[in-house]
């Protein structure tokens, strides 16, 4: 059976399905399932050494590989998405903008707790907030979004470039070693004491955090807006073509700014801090690069979406239990890997959630957390057969 035209599975027991106001997209499933392995790869360091790796190797790799392009690409997904509630809200003749606000306080809500208790660096908190300021220019034109973007990730490699001249530590000494050998060893000590420890670092650091990353997933939400009011992603006649160029700009520009970025940290340059901000603008590059890449191993390989799309299907689900299993394992059991036997538990780890979601979407339509964010959006407990294709 091709996964592309699978019929839906049914919901949770006792419901019955709805018939869906806007059809799933294959494509942005897939590139879901996708975007979850680098997530992992990126938040694996920080989950086990609670500031990430620190100088070295392990944390290179995921720089230059990883670090900064699958949030955005999650952020384009999220706008793109965006447009097709938009669209089931019209469909159904109900307005979206109760939808959207309550949808995007449960994110809120969902992400503060999950920054204390399971992951300091959620990204669901943001994303519930980029969605408020999405909902009040959802009417932008397409074009107009797409220079706004282009702003606003300018903007925020000036930001990072200001700031890289600002001298001492912005935190008032939490970060200082003496500080962080205390905060890792509470935060090894288990559960209760490793969410003290999130909640203090996220008191002090949470705004300041919030502040810097919200322009780039904001102009990543306003680029999804302009291809889902563009339907790009709905015909692979229209976007087949255009991938090679994507992946040649994409791979040329932003894997040659990111490969200079990691050598003047390797050579020592001085000039390395002021190249680090430039960052902000290949990252998008290289993560357009990457889906061009897996769009296309998509149509021609069949294995790719049955392996991807489940797993995107029910995303928000997945990106929880990553942060479940992690804080089990670095928090209550508490092991103490290296940095490369780190990355090779979030190899595992995404390597077992491709086939339970599988084997959960064959049997349900949503995941938990879906669940929860869809009975909070229509404002009762909607039966979870019912989707918004997104």
């Amino acid at each position: 059976m091709n996964p592309l035209n699978s019929p839906s599975p049914p919901g949770l027991p006792g419901s019955a399905p709805i018939r869906a106001s806007v059809p799933r997209i294959a494509a942005l499933d897939v590139l879901r399932g996708f975007a979850l392995g680098g997530i992992l790869m990126v938040n694996i360091g920080p989950m086990a050494y609670l500031l990430g790796f620190g100088d070295g190797p392990a944390e290179e790799l995921v720089n230059v590989l990883f670090a900064g392009k699958f949030y955005v690409l999650f952020s384009f997904l999220f706008g793109y998405s965006f447009t097709m509630q938009l669209r089931s809200a019209e469909r159904d003749g109900t307005g979206a903008a109760a939808r959207t606000v309550r949808r995007c306080l449960t994110l809120i809500t969902l992400g503060a707790l999950h920054a204390v208790f399971l992951w300091l660096g959620d990204i669901l908190l943001l994303y519930g907030v980029a969605g408020l300021l999405l909902l009040l220019t959802r009417s932008i034109r397409p074009r107009t979004a797409l220079i706004v973007a282009g702003v606003l990730l300018v903007a925020s490699t000036l930001l990072y470039l200001a700031m890289s001249f600002v001298e001492g530590d912005p935190t008032g000494g939490l970060l200082g070693d003496a500080n962080q050998a205390r905060m890792l060893a509470e935060f090894r000590s288990g559960w209760l004491e490793a969410a003290g420890v999130r909640w203090d670092l996220y008191a002090s650091i949470g705004v300041f955090l919030l502040v810097f990353q919200l322009p780039s997933v904001f102009a990543m939400f306003l680029v999804g807006l302009a291809a889902g009011r563009s339907r790009v992603l709905e015909d692979p006649a229209r976007y087949l073509p255009f991938l090679p160029r994507l992946q040649l700009a994409g791979f040329g520009i932003g894997g040659t700014v990111t490969a200079l970025i990691a050598v003047s940290r390797w050579a020592g340059w001085g000039a390395a801090p002021y190249l680090e901000p430039l960052a902000e603008l290949a990252s998008p590059l290289l993560a357009a690069a990457y889906a061009a890449t897996v769009l296309r191993l998509m149509h021609r390989y069949p294995a790719v979406p049955a392996a991807l799309a489940p797993a995107g299907k029910i995303a928000a689900s997945n990106y929880i239990g990553q942060s479940v299993v992690t804080s089990i394992l670095f928090t209550v059991v508490a092991l103490e890997l290296s940095p490369w036997a780190v990355l090779a538990v979030a190899v595992a780890i995404y390597a077992l959630q491709l086939p339970l979601s599988a084997w959960w979407t064959r049997r349900h339509r949503y995941g938990p957390v879906e669940w929860v964010l869809r009975t909070a959006t229509y404002g009762r407990r909607r039966k979870p057969g019912a989707t918004a294709g997104a």
